[in-house]
């Protein structure tokens, strides 16, 4: 795939990318797992967060995430989430701020999220970017979950662009492998836990978000307009 066009276009990640919530997501799995005996420890759960059920209980447990035990956990689980570790996310500085940013250079924004259906809008709430996002897709909308292409490849669609104008932002393995698979570039940020090593694949890697911010000019998204910095600095100085 050609990367040498700018992007015109950016597929988000929410959990460990926009919202510090990977640790919740294990507890939540954890707890669930509990609830039918299966103990796993909460660390060996938080390296599988950004895959879904499919992938996450056969690795862990081996329970079929299709046998009726299976649907349950993974039902469980997201009832565990919201009720009990939704409320103590938080989104990560300045997350907000890079979502509007790339907004404002006209980047169409779609979530391509392993989160259920029923997750997502709580999600962009506490992100603090459901006003920003123009569409996203979930869990409900692929069959397999992340490493596996498919939530990219429907978030891709969404946007109406094609693949060499795209570029997917997560913090897992999981999103860059998936990118890769859907023939989009990958930008990671090591706020979900993983080391640049774990991330080798993406055509950038930043500390999070606001490191991706703070450097945008320079990003891989700061070449999207080739009139940006100047834009910027005119702003800048209207400001003053």
């Amino acid at each position: 795939m050609s990367h040498s066009k700018p992007p015109r276009g950016v597929l988000l990640d929410i959990d460990g990318t926009l919202l510090d919530s990977n640790d919740q997501h294990a507890r939540a799995w954890g707890d669930a797992l509990m609830e039918h005996d299966v103990r796993i420890p909460v660390d060996e759960l938080r390296r599988r967060i950004g895959e879904g059920g499919d992938k996450l209980l056969p690795q862990v447990s081996r329970i079929d995430p299709d046998s009726a035990v299976g649907q349950a956990i993974t039902k469980r689980s997201r009832e565990i989430f919201r009720r009990r570790y939704l409320a103590t996310c938080v989104t990560f500085p300045r997350a907000r701020e890079l979502v509007a940013r790339m907004k404002d250079e006209g980047l169409t924004i779609v979530v391509a999220t392993s989160a259920a259906k029923e997750e997502l809008a709580a999600l962009l709430h506490v992100a603090g970017i459901h006003d920003l996002i123009e569409d996203a897709t979930t869990s409900s909308d692929a069959e397999k979950s992340k490493p596996d292409p498919d939530i990219v490849v429907a978030a891709a669609r969404k946007t109406g662009l094609e693949n060499d104008v795209l570029v997917m932002v997560g913090d897992t393995p999981y999103d860059v492998q998936a990118a890769a698979r859907a023939g989009i570039r990958a930008v990671a940020v090591r706020s979900g836990g993983w080391t640049d090593a774990e991330l080798a694949g993406a055509v950038a890697v930043y500390a999070d978000v606001a490191e991706l911010l703070h450097l945008y000019d320079a990003s891989p998204f700061g070449r999207a307009r080739p009139d940006a910095s100047a834009r910027a600095m005119r702003s800048f100085e209207h400001r003053r």
